[in-house]
């Protein structure tokens, strides 16, 4: 049998190309179309959130995994960056996240294992699994000193 979640939010248009973004039970947040598309800088874009949800699903999904592993860390620190294009006959369309985790560990004993958990965390997000751009990853291990 499969099982299925349902997830739903709501776009409110507030004017020119700003937009309120709500989901029940957590905080509203102020979109935009993103300065190159005439929209207003410093709020969130559907660009920033989709790169920023493809970067959130690989930090949750590896602490899930390091949890049933019992695997320590000491620190975990993620940068996301998209690459958006225009392709021929498509239109605009996300080519390319790079997912680019700095993960600090106690000793060099642990390096391995965790290569191999971050690894297994960019397979099993379901995020970068639903999506056709390809995803990326470009892990840093740091020893606590």
């Amino acid at each position: 049998m499969t099982t299925a979640h349902i997830y739903e939010t709501e776009v409110v248009w507030v004017g020119e190309r700003r937009t309120d973004v709500r989901s029940p039970g957590a905080p509203q947040l102020a979109v935009s179309s993103p300065p190159e598309f005439q929209g207003h800088a410093g709020l969130w874009t559907p660009e920033t959130l989709f790169v920023a949800s493809v970067a959130a699903c690989f930090v949750l999904t590896f602490l899930a995994i390091a949890q049933l592993s019992k695997f320590d860390i000491v620190s975990l620190r993620v940068k996301a960056r998209g690459r958006l294009e225009k392709v021929e006959g498509a239109g605009y369309r996300f080519t390319e996240i790079v997912i680019k985790p700095v993960l600090e560990v106690r000793s060099a004993s642990e390096r391995e294992r965790a290569e191999r958990l971050l690894e297994k965390a960019e397979r099993n997000c379901f995020i970068s699994n639903s999506i056709t751009a390809a995803v990326r990853l470009e892990p840093e291990i740091a020893i606590l000193a």
